[in-house]
């Protein structure tokens, strides 16, 4: 099995994507690519088995309701919430929702924050990737899948906070020393140096772990009753295993 990991910018520059080749019981990753452009990003999502993004791949619904019927003039005034609430309920879709539910921690909102130029940027890739004729599916049941490497690690007891930016190359290290010692079976070979010099290199790693996870189902998927708002909005794929899994368990590689 060959997963991908895209930790992805609105830029190039600050866009990183990772391959790990699994083979039971060992995972080796084969390439990474700091500063990918477009044609980089999709040749990780045709070439492997499953890909995961870091981005939102879809805006909440009533965000999009909303922007529309501004648009159109034909804004109704809410009524049933007013201020702060009724903002909020525009600005998070339902999976950021479950993701805080399940972490504690509030994902950026793609309706209010300035990772929507990123999802501008994922949507366009969503639309070539379909127009090549590789079925897209928001929901994570096709190839691709939403990620969110903060959570992951989370779940995995890895560090997951303030190892961003070159102030805090410490703690990346940090990471990546514990990361190292929590996954034996994983190789790095030269692109650990990489990994220990950028944030993006790293996150890109861990959206191609959490892409095994949801691969072998030890990730999180929208139940019956989420799955409309999922396949429009999109859903993020949180590990539901310990990192170990992710070479023991069962599963055609």
């Amino acid at each position: 099995m060959l997963t991908a990991g895209i930790d992805l910018a609105a830029e190039d520059t600050n866009t990183a994507v990772a391959w790990i080749r699994w083979t039971g019981t060992t995972a080796v990753l084969e390439e990474l690519v700091i500063g990918a452009d477009d044609d980089e990003l999709l040749r990780a999502a045709s070439t492997a088995d499953k890909v995961g993004i870091d981005c939102p791949l879809g805006w909440p619904a009533p965000f999009v309701e909303f922007i529309v019927a501004h648009h159109r003039g034909e804004m109704v005034t809410p009524t049933d919430l007013i201020g702060r609430d009724w903002r909020r309920s525009l600005a998070w879709r339902h999976t950021d929702l479950v993701t805080r539910e399940v972490t504690g921690r509030n994902p950026l909102s793609v309706a209010a924050d300035r990772i929507a130029h990123t999802a501008m940027r994922c949507a366009g890739l969503l639309a070539r990737l379909a127009a090549a004729g590789q079925p897209v599916d928001r929901s994570g049941c096709g190839t691709v899948i939403e990620v969110y490497p903060a959570a992951s690690l989370r779940h995995w007891e890895l560090p997951n906070q303030r190892y961003k930016g070159r102030r805090n190359n410490g703690a990346l290290n940090d990471l990546m020393d514990q990361l190292v010692a929590a996954t034996p079976w994983l190789q790095l070979g030269e692109f650990e140096s990489a990994c220990r010099h950028s944030d993006h290199a790293v996150d890109a790693v861990v959206a191609a772990l959490t892409a095994r996870a949801a691969a072998i189902g030890h990730a999180t998927r929208p139940g019956p009753a989420e799955l409309a708002s999922a396949v429009t909005e999109g859903w993020i794929a949180l590990p539901t295993a310990p990192l170990t899994d992710l070479v023991t368990a069962s599963a055609t590689d």
